[in-house]
């Protein structure tokens, strides 16, 4: 079973008429996509609504207007909400044709994101309502959904059946039952069920085992996260049966879940549902949205709910994403948020210097990793990277606008040269003025002849000794250093090395980069080249 079209009307919820448009080929997996408040449990709400007003048994939202409705004057009635179904049919048609076997309440199953579970252990046995019933945990999406406890229950129960129908020892259909049920936790969590317990002995409970802890341990001492997949991938389990033809609905999964375990629990949701079954999620997660671009991709479909639509004041016809790179960079956004700021950066400089990286990815060029070392504090949003001399630096840096600049458009990216820019002479103020004059407004020129200029100002050798508990002979360095902004110093870095008190061997790229740690804001050699990288001076 698989909902091909659905519209929510009327006023119902924020919606003032919303269809959503699978086509004609409804896929298995249809995910909902937004930031908070744009409207995704809604329309799970309104699915469940709509069977709940057929349903009408003991229902405290059956006719609620205050929670379902945008206009608390008047109820919402069933033909305020449509589904449509592949092959034709309404929800009326699909529960009548379930009668006879006893199922009529399971053409959707919901999923709630507020779930209790923290605590399960139970101290007598009860008989629970079947399943199929559907008459348990939460009714809406903001409504709390406490399953564990019942379904635990009901784990017991099958555990029992199976022992009595095949006449085996209690043992073997635990292990039988419970072997199953491990497949799916083990491929998602370091854990396994190894007992479910003895009510009577009071130990009613589930009981796992982990590969570094000796001995067992009950489910009220699992994390938030592993209470939560144990939670999902139970419940799903136990509806195997009598839900094999249904519509599942579960609003935000990951909640309390890592990245990388969201990936592998939605797989293992697809596989513990039915083949004939159809999942609706609404998520704004990582590692689902991950999953679902690359393994998953041609078995979902995608419905964004972009904050820009005027969903309360006019109608609209939301209809599955194209999967275009652009598309899923825009879903991207959603679930990083401003952490998207974090993973790229807002700018990225392109200076001179050793531009191979090491085997595990990590920057050699001197001048990049002073550059970063120096800005780390006043510009955290700006990633330095090397790219060879001067004639691969403009050509690098032309390649990466072309191709950075489309993948992330909010990035800006710069150049960054040393003062040599001009082939065979020594550049000096007037030609740099030139350069920046004639050249594009993302290039940039230092000052300074070179990056030494910056890292042997006396400020800085001064702050450096001082912290190293070194004399700076600061006659010998007013004697040696008579211009600062253009002299020749990268060469003389021994000399420095001396004037420092440093008389024992030590490298001179690390002597540099220990340098680059002292040349902070507050001194003029800091000011000048902040200037020159961010102010184009």
């Amino acid at each position: 079973m698989r909902i091909q079209r659905l519209r929510l009307k009327n006023g119902y919820k924020r919606f003032h008429d919303l269809t959503i448009d699978l086509g004609p080929t409804p896929a298995r997996i249809v995910v909902l996509v937004g930031p908070n408040g744009c409207g995704k449990s809604s329309v799970l709400d309104g699915i469940m609504y709509h069977q709940q007003l057929y349903q009408a048994v003991g229902s405290v939202h059956v006719n609620d207007a205050s929670y379902h409705s945008m206009d608390s004057a008047r109820n919402i009635e069933h033909n305020d909400i449509e589904i449509t179904f592949a092959g034709g049919g309404n929800f009326s048609d699909a529960r009548n044709s379930r009668q006879q076997s006893g199922k009529p309440n399971t053409v959707f199953s919901f999923r709630s994101p507020y779930r209790y579970n923290t605590y399960v252990k139970i101290h007598e046995v009860r008989a629970m309502p079947p399943i199929k019933e559907n008459s348990y945990g939460a009714g809406y999406a903001g409504a709390l959904d406490s399953k564990m406890e019942e379904n635990y229950r009901r784990l017991q129960g099958m555990v029992n059946r199976y022992t009595q129908d095949n006449d085996v020892k209690p043992s073997e259909a635990r292990s039988k039952i419970i072997g199953e049920l491990n497949q799916s936790i083990k491929r998602c969590l370091d854990l396994e069920i190894v007992d479910v317990g003895d009510v009577e002995s009071g130990s009613g409970t589930l009981y796992f085992s982990k590969y570094d802890q000796k001995n067992k341990f009950e489910f009220n001492v699992l994390s938030a996260g592993e209470k939560e997949v144990i939670d999902i991938l139970l419940d799903l389990f136990l509806r195997k049966s009598d839900f094999n033809d249904s519509v599942f609905l579960i609003d935000e999964p990951e909640l309390h879940i890592n990245t990388s375990i969201q990936g592998r629990l939605l797989n293992e949701i697809d596989a513990l549902v039915g083949d004939d079954c159809q999942i609706w999620l609404t998520t704004h997660s990582i590692g689902f949205l991950r999953r679902l671009q690359s393994e998953m991709r041609n078995k979902c479909q995608i419905i964004q709910f972009d904050p820009a639509l005027k969903l309360a004041s006019e109608p609209q016809n939301l209809k599955p994403m194209k999967g275009s790179a652009a598309a899923w960079r825009e879903l991207f956004k959603v679930a990083l948020d401003d952490l998207s700021e974090l993973v790229s950066p807002k700018t990225i400089i392109y200076c001179e210097g050793r531009d191979a990286p090491s085997k595990s990815g990590e920057e050699r060029g001197m001048d990049a990793k002073a550059f970063n070392t120096i800005f780390a504090d006043t510009h955290p949003d700006v990633l330095f990277i090397s790219s060879g001399g001067n004639t691969e630096l403009d050509q690098r840096s032309q390649i990466a606008i072309a191709i950075l600049g489309k993948v992330f458009q909010n990035v800006e990216i710069l150049v960054f040269k040393d003062r040599d820019m001009i082939s065979g002479r020594i550049a000096d103020e007037s030609d740099r003025q030139t350069y920046l004059k004639h050249n594009a407004a993302n290039h940039r020129v230092m000052k300074r002849f070179e990056l030494e200029n910056y890292l042997y100002d006396k400020d800085v050798l001064k702050a450096y000794c001082n912290a190293q508990d070194l004399i700076f002979d600061e006659s010998q360095y007013d004697a040696f250093v008579v211009d600062i902004t253009n002299q020749n110093l990268k060469d003389e870095t021994g000399r420095i090395k001396k004037i420092c008190g440093i008389s024992t061997s030590i490298n001179g790229e690390v002597f540099k980069l220990n340098l680059a740690s002292h040349l902070t804001e507050g001194m003029s050699a800091f000011a000048e080249l902040a200037d020159c990288v961010f102010s184009r001076k």
